[in-house]
């Protein structure tokens, strides 16, 4: 739960606040970057998360081998890409 930007404009209990982000997080496998509760005022609540976004690294196959960047390639293997014909 760490630096999560919390919104309880409602005064919702601190423990029950925490208990939820943990869940969440537990239950995305993300990290909640904000967080924002609402009493309904009947005995329920509104949450809604967001989560800090996911990098990725583009993955490809040049000749057989799956790489995910091209920074340790030979000149040959470095032209085979550049020279690839590109398929829209």
């Amino acid at each position: 739960m760490q630096n999560t930007e919390v919104l309880n404009p409602d005064n919702l209990p601190d423990e029950f606040v925490r208990e939820e982000i943990v869940q969440w997080e537990k239950e995305k496998n993300r990290r909640a970057r904000k967080a924002e509760f609402r009493d309904n005022g009947d005995g329920t609540c509104l949450e809604r998360f967001w989560a800090v976004p996911v990098g990725f690294e583009r993955i490809r196959r040049i000749t057989g081998y799956l790489v995910g960047d091209l920074r340790r390639f030979n000149d040959a293997k470095a032209s085979e890409v550049r020279d690839r014909v590109k398929h829209l």
